[in-house]
């Protein structure tokens, strides 16, 4: 039996599971921030009960058992012995509050968002087909107001009301990527991240950039968002290499 059929006597243990592989994996790849940055998961119809990473532990060693199962409109979160980090919950649980549709929400600091996020024009232009998902799907914080407790979380979570917009691109901070489930969600980022590398690289070479036109951008946003199951997959296959492992995401 795979690691990931197991079913400890827990609730909502296959959303746990994805999230646990989605936070090894971004350690993996480096774009997480030691022990700070969070992903949360809606588990109830209107969104606002939702799964978080415990405070302080490192992307590397997060375990789906140690999902923390937080309530967004629950005042007294921080104050109990198990409490998030505030400003996970300043965000997430605004978003969790605010925006029914962001099932699932992924902030990171990796480090070529981050870039973007703090040039001037903060938009990641479709210059190759990775970019091309992300056309006229974006939004941008110009407004950093310091650390997301929960004032800046509201303020924030206003900026993610159009259900197009899938990528907050957050000034001088780094970026915050909703979708509907953790396989979506984390391929969102994956390539977001992967886009603004090749944009970053691109304007570091000074030459001319060779941006799609925004009929050919748009088109190939749209297809790109209704290609068959790739986030699924990916997310899948992830799963597939930590069981190989042998590793203890899923415990």
């Amino acid at each position: 039996m795979a690691v990931t059929e197991l079913r400890p006597n827990m609730d909502y243990w296959q959303e746990r599971v994805d999230l646990a592989a989605a936070f090894r994996w971004t350690a993996r790849l480096n774009m997480h921030e030691g022990v700070s940055n969070h992903f949360s998961l809606s588990v109830n119809d209107d969104g606002t009960q939702f799964l978080m990473n415990p405070n302080q532990v490192h992307f590397s060693r997060v375990r789906a058992s140690d999902m923390l199962l937080i309530d967004a409109n629950d005042p007294q979160t921080l104050t109990g012995p198990n409490a998030p980090d505030p400003t996970a919950w300043g965000l997430h649980g605004a978003i969790h509050r605010n925006c029914a549709h962001a099932r699932c929400a992924m902030h990171v600091h990796s480090i070529h968002a981050t870039v973007l996020a703090c040039m001037k024009d903060k938009t990641l232009p479709p210059l190759d087909q990775n970019a091309a998902m992300f056309y006229d799907r974006q939004v941008f914080d110009d407004n950093y107001g310091g650390l997301a407790f929960e004032e800046e979380g509201e303020r924030c979570s206003q900026l993610l009301g159009d259900p197009k917009k899938f990528v907050m691109v957050m000034g001088n901070h780094g970026i915050m990527v909703i979708g509907d489930s953790v396989a979506q969600t984390f391929n969102r980022m994956y390539f977001f991240e992967r886009a603004c590398e090749v944009y970053i690289r691109a304007l570091q070479t000074g030459q001319p950039l060779s941006i799609l036109p925004d009929d050919i951008a748009a088109k190939t946003a749209d297809e790109l968002e209704a290609y068959p199951e790739q986030d699924v997959r990916h997310l899948a296959e992830l799963k597939a290499i930590l069981d190989a492992e042998g590793d203890p995401y899923a415990k």
